[in-house]
């Protein structure tokens, strides 16, 4: 591939990440000894801005990957496909990322089937390579190659978990939804809002998070926070603003609605 090829997935601009703690460091230290990373955090929490982040920040080549039920371990390692001279073979992600030395970015990994993911596993350890066993080759990672995997241990399950054998491949980071002067921060600075609507709509958020396990399986994200003041910045009252991009995406349930809908009048009376 060449250098051409390779910046495509270079990230240009800095993506906006506020830290929380030092999560950047502990990221930057797993690069340098090339650990194998695993985030662990709830819906819209900021995982993979995280991700792409660190990627723009050192300067390497990111692929992500959006981990999916039917996705099988030839989507992430390749196949051979007909084409008007017979058959080739075509790099899957991951094996792309391993040539070119990207950070290969698994994201909602649980998703995938465990009998796909196990194709990851020499690459986590101290072999790094990756075999093709279809096509009779074995690809040594680029020495700048990493692997990332995220997702949500909310929504863990016997049937949804990373085994054992994967999880003790990672070191791991813990996200959670930012403190809420924080979170208002983060919020003003993506949707060009102010201060005092970027409170309320954390307010709003913290509301609904109180749910969690009481009728809600997750609470309102920071990302869907954003939704909503998007949704102000294009004339739309605040209170509507908040119904449709926090409230009616969460949940079907009339009851939590209702709560959400009284938090939603309450503070922006």
């Amino acid at each position: 591939m060449s250098d051409q090829d390779i910046e495509q997935y270079k990230i240009t601009t800095e993506p906006f990440y506020k830290p929380q703690e030092d999560e950047i460091d502990l990221y930057s230290a797993a690069y340098d000894a090339r650990l194998p990373v695993m985030i662990k955090g709830p819906t819209g929490c900021g995982k993979s801005r995280f991700v792409e982040h660190m990627a723009w920040k050192l300067g390497k080549p990111l692929i992500t990957v959006a981990c999916n039920e039917d996705m099988t371990a030839s989507d992430l390692v390749g196949r051979y496909l007909l084409d008007a001279n017979g058959t080739r073979w075509v790099d899957g992600p991951l094996t792309t990322a391993a040539r070119i030395g990207a950070i290969c970015y698994l994201d909602e990994v649980v998703e995938a089937r465990q009998d796909t993911t196990v194709v990851i596993h020499p690459l986590t350890d101290h072999r790094r390579n990756l075999p093709l066993d279809k096509k009779g080759e074995m690809v040594e990672a680029h020495p700048d190659f990493q692997l990332v995997i995220s997702y949500n241990p909310g929504y863990q399950s016997l049937m949804k978990d990373l085994k054992q054998s994967t999880k003790q491949r990672f070191s791991a980071l813990e996200f959670d939804y930012p403190t809420a002067s924080v979170e208002a921060s983060i919020v003003e600075q993506e949707a060009g809002i102010d201060a005092d609507t970027s409170a309320k709509l954390v307010k709003i958020a913290h509301a609904a998070r109180n749910l969690k396990g009481h009728g809600l399986d997750e609470g309102i994200s920071t990302r869907l926070l954003v939704y909503a003041a998007n949704l102000m910045n294009k004339g739309i009252a605040p209170k509507s603003a908040c119904r449709m991009a926090l409230v009616r995406p969460i949940t079907d349930d009339a009851d939590i609605r209702d709560t959400l809908d009284h938090a939603i009048d309450s503070v922006f009376a």
